[in-house]
């Protein structure tokens, strides 16, 4: 599944004017400074403005401090009973806050949640000390995370992204928070679900997500808000309706409400100019292809998960798909290793090229069933 996490169409819109893909219906007027939307399964950039301009993300931040957060809980290096005692570091943390206790111990648990739900800086600070040992050591954590996931226009100097003045030295850009947002999604939806919660209280004092598309859209389940004087009004959202999930991200925008409308226009927009196409589902072979030394002498090729992309609205009957075979392929192949590429066209336009996985292991053959390959191979 890791495979797939990074895969994105090679449709990628560049920065400047705004730019979508072909449709019969327009992009809707965004305010924002930078901004993009994407199809979470195939990462299609939808459409786009500026969205390879480095801005500061404020607490759009706190998404990879999460993912390290969800990485951590995975590894068991922590647990969500495990007591974190408060620094006076964390404590003095500005900003928003989950108001914990300086010098006291807190749940990994109820550090978590007040930092995805309430945004709370202090919480932030206190599970990057928990996991780095300090904030200074969690970032330059969180700035090889960024690299490992291709996040090239991304650097990160504390785990909040809360700063007294401008810190153009902490950047980020709309293309790597989709990014980064989708890897969340996928490798640990169930603390992408966390973001879907509306409120959470913690020490007597009740606090609500400051995401309000949770209370104006019901299939918005996510993700992100943050603000500062430098970064403006931002948002991360995400919401799936029927088998599509799309991300969008607007950075700089003026006020709260503009980031909600011009998050809602996009998504909106998203579903009603595309529709959902299903190309090939979940261990659907594609093709049979020819394995050299192998213990057989083919592999099922195909897609891990169901395999649906964005087509303009009307051109569902318009996809043609053209696999492209690894040659030679030669044992031993893992299940799920890259074997090919599908190349699609949508209306005889170029429409993107996603890898194809091995649905099965082939292990390597004997010494004769080798040997024969290697003569066969020698004469290809």
């Amino acid at each position: 599944m890791r495979f797939l996490v990074l895969v994105f169409s090679l449709l990628q819109l560049g920065a400047g004017h705004a730019q979508s893909l072909p449709t019969t219906i327009p992009v809707p007027a965004v305010s924002a400074r930078a901004w993009l939307l994407m199809d979470y399964t195939t990462g299609q950039v939808l459409a786009a403005q500026e969205a390879d301009t480095r801005l500061e993300p404020a607490s759009l931040t706190k998404v990879m401090t999460t993912y390290l957060v969800a990485e951590a809980l995975a590894q068991k290096t922590l647990t969500l009973q495990q007591p974190v005692t408060i620094s006076e570091r964390a404590w003095r943390t500005q900003g928003s806050r989950s108001f914990v206790p300086v010098n006291k111990g807190v749940s990994v648990d109820d550090l978590f949640k007040g930092m995805v739900i309430q945004s709370g800086n202090d919480a932030s600070v206190a599970l990057a000390e928990a996991i780095g040992g300090s904030e200074d050591q969690f970032a330059a954590m969180m700035n090889r995370t960024a690299q490992r996931l291709g996040l090239k226009d991304t650097n990160f100097l504390n785990a909040s992204g809360y700063f007294e003045g401008p810190a153009p030295n902490h950047y980020s850009t709309a293309r790597d928070m989709a990014k980064l947002a989708a890897v969340l999604i996928r490798d640990h939806p169930q603390t992408h679900a966390l973001h879907a919660i509306k409120e959470y209280t913690y020490n007597g004092i009740r606090q609500h997500n400051r995401n309000r598309l949770l209370w104006a859209d019901p299939t918005v389940d996510g993700l992100k808000t943050g603000h500062s004087n430098a970064a403006g009004y931002c948002l991360i959202a995400t919401a799936r309706r029927g088998e599509r999930r799309l991300i969008s991200v607007v950075l700089g925008t003026a006020s709260e409400d503009a980031r909600a409308r011009d998050s809602l226009a996009l998504l909106n927009w998203g579903y009603t100019a595309f529709e959902a196409v299903k190309v090939y589902g979940k261990g659907q072979a594609i093709s049979q292809m020819k394995v050299f030394k192998g213990v057989q002498n083919l592999v099922g090729a195909g897609f891990a998960e169901d395999f649906v992309i964005s087509v303009p609205r009307g051109m569902a009957d318009k996809v043609a798909a053209q696999l492209v075979s690894k040659q030679p392929l030669v044992a031993p192949i893992a299940a799920g290793s890259p074997v090919g590429t599908l190349k699609l066209t949508v209306g005889g336009q170029s429409w993107g090229e996603y890898p194809v996985v091995a649905q099965s292991e082939v292990p390597l053959a004997g010494f004769l069933g080798r040997l024969w390959d290697d003569i066969r191979l020698f004469f290809q």
